[in-house]
């Protein structure tokens, strides 16, 4: 299913998508046509819209369009809400601008999702606190982690410390229980801000060899809830803990909201 303003996606309008990879996005889980944090995504989209392109999103339309690709439909699904524009020049970028909404559905995994394995990698995304569309060097990072036998990769920057993963955030279980999130440039996940709304925690810088240290570590976003972090590079890390039960209890409890 591929829509663009609510009508069947043209093969020239995406061109511009493909050629240049210049906008914004937001993945939301569908549950039974609801949505954990609808409101966060929505919102995500007009700040990122902004920053963007300089423009103001219908958010109303948005969610129209949205929910043109669930309407009537049980199950569960990854709604992709992808925001460009098909007129874009490339030499002119900063020419006023006429965003379009790009919705998108495919498939979703069951949760929880299996614990990954990460390999730390030197990298800072460009314009981390933006859901943009630019993603070869996070893929790239992906595929150079993957080569070497593990399943992700783990950000790190200055003073070696860890920022995020490839598509998700990033949280730790230190030595005295509490739940850290890494201070850093990271995007502001709606998984992330959902759980730390749900339960204490702490935002404190955490290096490498720290988070090695930790009791527990563990990924967030739409896709995959709360997953597992099982080893760090070549230190492995417990893959049950109280903690980390309780949250992804806590996440999938969440009503969410009608679409």
């Amino acid at each position: 299913m591929m829509e663009l303003n609510g009508s069947p996606a043209s093969s020239e309008a995406l061109a511009t998508l493909a050629l240049t990879n210049f906008g914004h996005f937001t993945s939301m889980r569908v549950d039974d046509q609801r949505v954990r944090g609808l409101a966060l995504h929505l919102e995500r989209l007009a700040r990122d819209c902004r920053t963007v392109f300089g423009a103001d999103l219908d958010l109303d339309q948005v969610r129209t369009f949205a929910h043109r690709a669930v309407d009537g439909t049980s199950g569960t699904f990854i709604v992709r809400v992808t925001v460009f524009d098909p007129a874009l020049d490339i030499g002119h970028p900063s020419s006023p601008g006429a965003p379009q909404v790009l919705v998108t559905r495919r498939a979703a995994s069951a949760l929880p999702l299996p614990p990954l394995r990460v390999k730390t990698v030197p990298y800072v995304r460009d314009a981390p606190t933006v859901k943009h569309t630019g993603l070869f060097g996070t893929l790239n990072a992906r595929r150079s982690a993957q080569l070497a036998g593990f399943d992700d990769a783990l950000f790190t920057g200055p003073a070696d410390l860890v920022s995020e993963g490839g598509t998700w955030n990033a949280a730790f279980i230190d030595e005295n229980g509490a739940i850290v999130w890494p201070k850093a440039d990271v995007l502001p996940g709606v998984t992330m801000a959902l759980l730390q709304e749900c339960h204490q925690h702490a935002v404190a810088p955490v290096t490498v060899e720290s988070a090695r240290g930790m009791q527990a570590a563990f990924a967030t976003n739409t896709t995959i809830g709360v997953r597992t972090i099982s080893a760090i590079d070549d230190v492995q890390l417990p893959t049950e803990h109280p903690i980390l039960a309780k949250l992804r209890e806590s996440y999938l409890s969440l009503p969410g909201e009608l679409l």
